[in-house]
């Protein structure tokens, strides 16, 4: 009996604060009280959404960003292996022209010739082919019709080339040009001038003149260009006068040298 009381009453609140919540929202007492919290949390909650929309945006640019430096990075490797690719193309391409080249000044049925890269200059100009492809000490190597030197030193897979500017170098040459001719040896000298040496005061020489080899020296054919004259230098108290003598181009211009093989 004692427990059915506190339960009756507990039941008579309930139903008295029903009445009184159904009464107040009968007054729209409720609604003001709601308005009264939508004032407060509606700035909360558009400051949240807010914040929640900007920081959604800062993951979407960071995200973006690294998207984009993976696909800036992948150009860029695509870039460098197409560039690479392009190089060794055009390379392959110039030295094929060289052959082709070489072949129109020295007759392959006439010479045997090695091709070979140039790979390095110092005093020497170092190619990429020795003993192993048949090349030996002495041999002359040249482009085109052109002489530029010989073999000093030797290795399995490459060789050294004594330059005609070499201080050590000495070859017999003749100049020749429309009206002169004249004959002389030609001496390296530091740098990339040459000197042509002893030639008589009566025979011509003139500026613009080609040099070639004589063909003496036995591992050199005849007839190959050495330079060309630049300068004529006349001493009176003398017996020979002398000419300074220039290359026809650049050596390191070249993609490809050929060394004359003995037969």
């Amino acid at each position: 009996m004692s427990k059915s009381i506190p339960d009756f009453r507990l039941s008579i609140v309930l139903i008295l604060i029903s009445f009184l919540i159904f009464w107040l929202d009968s007054i729209h007492f409720l609604s003001f009280l709601q308005k009264g919290a939508s004032f407060i949390t509606n700035p909360i909650s558009f400051g949240l959404y807010q914040t929640n929309k900007d920081i959604s945006k800062q993951f979407e640019y960071v995200f973006q960003a690294r998207v984009a430096s993976l696909e800036n990075n992948a150009l860029k490797e695509q870039l460098a292996s197409l560039l690479s690719e392009n190089a060794k193309i055009r390379k392959e391409l110039n030295e094929t022209k060289s052959v082709i080249s070489q072949s129109m000044f020295l007759d392959p049925s006439t010479y045997n010739l090695v091709p070979a890269r140039p790979i390095g200059l110092k005093r020497y100009l170092k190619i990429d082919k020795g003993s192993e492809s048949g090349l030996e000490l002495g041999l002359a190597v040249v482009f085109n019709d052109n002489y530029l030197g010989k073999i000093v030193n030797l290795s399995e897979r490459s060789a050294n080339i004594q330059l005609l500017s070499d201080p050590d170098s000495k070859v017999a040459a003749f100049s020749q040009g429309l009206e002169s001719r004249g004959k002389g040896v030609l001496i390296g000298q530091f740098g990339s001038e040459m000197l042509l040496d002893k030639i008589l005061h009566e025979e011509k020489i003139n500026i613009g003149d080609l040099v070639y080899s004589e063909g003496t020296e036995g591992f050199l054919p005849r007839g190959l260009i050495l330079g060309k004259v630049t300068e004529v230098l006349n001493r009176e108290n003398e017996v020979f006068k002398q000419a300074k003598v220039a290359p026809n181009f650049d050596i390191r211009d070249l993609e490809l040298v050929f060394v004359i093989l003995e037969d």
